[in-house]
């Protein structure tokens, strides 16, 4: 079936009513990306005479020149140019959990409308790179996939909002990073007698720091140092929780790390702040790091996993993703992403296996 994406546009105007073609982004994008104003262009399928124009363009609309080019040494951002760059990174970042979730509001109405009535599946679960495969291979059912905080998609959950519901856990268990907290958490939502959980995804997390390690950043230990500003997760992810026990396993007083009261609510928007220079060192997942071009220090591994109630197992809808998530073409994709693995996927497991682990 056809899906529709959400995606903001920037718009630029002065105070004379003047308005510039948003797609300098691409341009930009594509320059950082090459160091060449040829290469650039041709990656984003315009001419250089047109690309050369928007450059001239849009830097007599700010004053400023976008782009630094020398003969013989190809073409660099301006220190505006970078800034209008990551700024869009951030924004982009900021943004796609709940552009998604709208996208996949709209989606579902289009799929009534157009495809007649076919199971539904309501599935809560927190942002991820994985989790966000899932429409790509859901055509045959309708997915409403709502992103939330992991307790909060729980809670959905019991509430009976959704029929899915998306967590993380160390691997490991509580051995390796599920704080006394987090353990109550899921234990109090979590019931072994009316709930199944399926095994998803396995993925890194660890620091993300600019290419070559500029502050050579080596661990947890190293974010205490005055020279090294960090970007934190809000208090209610995941990653947050895993973030906190690790220190606390480590003894670093996160009261000494400067920028830890600063958050951004998903990877890829840590990724940003950190590849716009705003930030030394950030807390995520490697394919984050990946997509912004940063240098990743793995610390430990979690699982994600889904849970249901057990009668949502035998309901068509949930057999129709299990069989997609089980099969080749989504585990492939999963494979595509840096530090992700499909490890048992599909796998029904009780919850007691999961919070005794």
């Amino acid at each position: 079936m056809k899906r529709i994406q959400v995606v903001p546009s920037w718009s630029f105007r002065d105070s004379g009513g003047n308005q510039l073609n948003p797609q300098l982004f691409s341009l930009l994008g594509a320059i950082h990306e090459t160091g060449k104003l040829t290469a650039a262009t041709e990656k984003i399928g315009i001419s250089y005479r047109h690309g050369w124009n928007l450059l001239n363009t849009w830097a007599a609309f700010f004053g400023l020149p976008l782009v630094n080019m020398q003969k013989g040494k190809g073409a660099t951002l301006s220190a505006l140019g970078e800034k209008l760059l990551w700024a869009e990174q951030r924004v982009l970042a900021r943004l796609e959990p709940q552009l998604d979730s709208l996208a996949s509001e709209l989606n579902l109405e289009i799929h009534r409308a157009l495809e007649g009535v076919s199971p539904l599946l309501r599935l809560h679960a927190s942002y991820g790179y994985a989790v966000a495969l899932l429409p790509d291979f859901s055509d045959d059912i309708q997915l409403d996939l709502q992103y939330k905080s992991a307790e909060d998609a729980l809670a959905s959950l019991n509430r009976g909002v959704c029929d899915v519901a998306g967590f993380h856990v160390p691997v490991n268990g509580r051995e390796g990073g599920m704080s006394d907290a987090l353990y109550e958490t899921y234990s109090r939502h979590l019931k072994p007698r009316v709930h199944k959980i399926i095994k998803f995804i396995t993925r890194r997390q660890g620091l993300m720091v600019k290419s070559g390690n500029p502050q050579k950043i080596a661990g947890l230990k190293d974010l205490v140092r005055k020279d090294v500003k960090f970007i934190n997760r809000q208090k209610d992810s995941g990653t947050r929780a895993l973030l906190d026990e690790l220190l606390r396993r480590e003894g670093v007083n996160s009261k000494k790390i400067s920028g830890f009261a600063d958050e951004e609510f998903t990877h890829s928007a840590v990724a940003a702040f950190v590849a716009a220079g705003m930030a030394d060192v950030g807390m995520g997942v490697e394919a984050a790091a990946r997509q912004f071009g940063l240098d990743f220090i793995p610390l430990s591994s979690e699982h994600y996993l889904l849970v249901c109630h057990n009668k949502t197992l035998k309901q068509e809808a949930m057999l129709r993703l299990l069989e997609s998530i089980r099969g080749d073409a989504f585990q492939q994709a999963v494979l595509k992403l840096p530090g992700y693995s499909p490890d048992d996927c599909g796998e029904v497991v009780t919850v007691d296996k999961v919070l005794s682990s």
